[in-house]
């Protein structure tokens, strides 16, 4: 166990290495810098002006000594200066992570706590009535678009209760901002738990035609044991990892749910970013999702050693 968990750290930074990597070198060939864009905007074009500012920000350096300069910043926990706001790149970030984290978590407890018993509801009674409707369900998830549910909420909450469920930095209190953030979160975990419900579902009913359930079955179990102490367990190792999947893709997938419903989190200042090419911020936050990904699939991994006990990390 310890060999792997050694083995498996070493990929992991080696995965960030070459991540890191490929983001830096991706932001450098995209066409236009931070230096033309502020000399456009501010009509300038003095060249004496223009490479003192570059040299200020660093960008006459050459490609290397900026991809070491950037490493080594962040291991010292220095992320640099955000060349927009001219605030320290960690200042800027920093609060905006627990906004996208809650969001995030609260729409992945959404898809979780709908999707798995819907799936074995699904599978336990199939080709039933509630399996056909289940099965609708879960393919309208899958096909309405969360920013397009988005928008249907806001109008739903604007004609039913005349007000906007949008975010508000005044709204203290834990369960003010829970009832505040679940709102977005059921609109873009709904798609999630719609993915669960169907792999749960798929899943289920592949270990309920298997040998041990029917021998169980057999003994006298009861519908109940075998369902969920018997098939559920077994049936969870493919959920477990679309939910992995899903929980990192949330953290960079909010866009669109966070522009519709005003929040100010990690994903839309990340595009926000993007367009100003601001390379300190859209650097970090990419690492900061590479980072949470590569996380995440080390979790599920160990998850599978604990809800299926035969799988063993060998040295």
């Amino acid at each position: 166990m310890g060999a792997y968990l050694v083995r498996r750290f070493g990929l992991m930074l080696l995965t960030l290495f070459g991540i890191s990597v490929i983001i830096f070198t991706l932001l450098r060939i995209v066409p236009g810098n931070i230096v033309d864009i502020l000399f456009d905007s501010a009509g300038m074009v003095d060249p004496a002006e223009k490479q003192r500012i570059a040299r200020e920000l660093g960008l006459d350096l050459s490609l290397p000594q900026q991809y070491v300069a950037w490493i080594s910043g962040i291991l010292r926990g220095d992320l640099g200066y955000s060349y927009v706001s001219e605030k320290p790149a960690l200042e800027e970030i920093a609060p905006r992570i627990p906004i996208t984290a809650k969001l995030a978590v609260l729409a992945l407890v959404f898809s979780v706590l709908i999707g798995v018993p819907l799936g074995v509801i699904s599978a336990v009674r199939q080709n039933t009535l509630t399996d056909y409707a289940l099965r609708v369900l879960s393919l309208s998830g899958l096909s309405l678009p969360s920013f397009w549910l988005g928008l249907l909420v806001l109008m739903a909450f604007v004609s039913w209760f005349d007000t906007l469920p949008i975010y508000s930095d005044r709204i203290t209190g834990f369960w003010a901002q829970l009832a505040l953030f679940s709102v977005p979160a059921a609109a873009v975990g709904f798609r999630s738990s719609a993915l669960v419900m169907r792999l749960t579902r798929s899943s289920m009913l592949e270990v309920l035609r298997q040998d041990y359930i029917r021998t169980a079955r057999a003994k006298g179990a009861t519908r109940q044991s075998v369902n969920y102490r018997h098939a559920l367990r077994n049936a969870l190792l493919p959920v477990v990892t679309v939910i992995g999947i899903e929980a990192a893709f949330l953290i960079g997938g909010l866009i669109v749910t966070e522009t519709v419903f005003n929040i100010p989190g990690v994903a839309r200042f990340l595009v926000e970013a993007i367009r100003a090419r601001d390379y300190p911020i859209v650097q970090n936050l990419v690492m900061l999702i590479a980072v949470v990904v590569v996380v995440v699939n080390f979790v599920v991994d160990m998850l599978y050693a604990v809800l299926d006990p035969r799988i063993k990390y060998g040295g």
